[in-house]
């Protein structure tokens, strides 16, 4: 059985360049292009690992990581948050405060290198 991705990124071509990367190495992959979206598709889906971007409309990525780990299932979910922006410290705190698994800048990272993050925590 194959391992369920949810990517969220309100920025299509990002989101789609992920989720057709993972697809392609064998994920089943759910996507959301908002963070009440991403919510309501985490805790009705529960994927294996959530790709998460910071910044979107509707709702933002932290704020939409809070409602995940409020659920008994999102509290331990794996989660990467996906951003543009480097974390001031209110920020940094509120990262810490809800564990993602990993904090990564989209500059910094091509997407096999996003992929190979993934296949890492999942074991895949």
């Amino acid at each position: 059985m194959s391992k369920k991705i949810l990517v969220v990124d309100d920025e299509e071509f990002v989101r789609k360049a992920v989720a057709d990367k993972l697809k392609s190495d064998g994920f089943d992959v759910l996507e959301a292009d908002n963070g009440e979206k991403a919510v309501e598709m985490a805790l009705s889906g529960h994927p294996d690992l959530i790709l998460l971007d910071v910044i979107m409309p509707k709702m933002d990525g932290i704020e939409a990581m809070k409602k995940i780990r409020e659920d008994a299932w999102g509290k331990d979910v794996p989660l990467i948050l996906l951003t543009r922006i480097e974390p001031d410290d209110k920020m940094l705190q509120e990262i810490i405060n809800h564990k993602p698994t990993y904090y990564l800048v989209k500059s910094n990272y091509r997407i096999e290198d996003i992929v190979e993050k993934v296949k890492e925590k999942l074991g895949a």
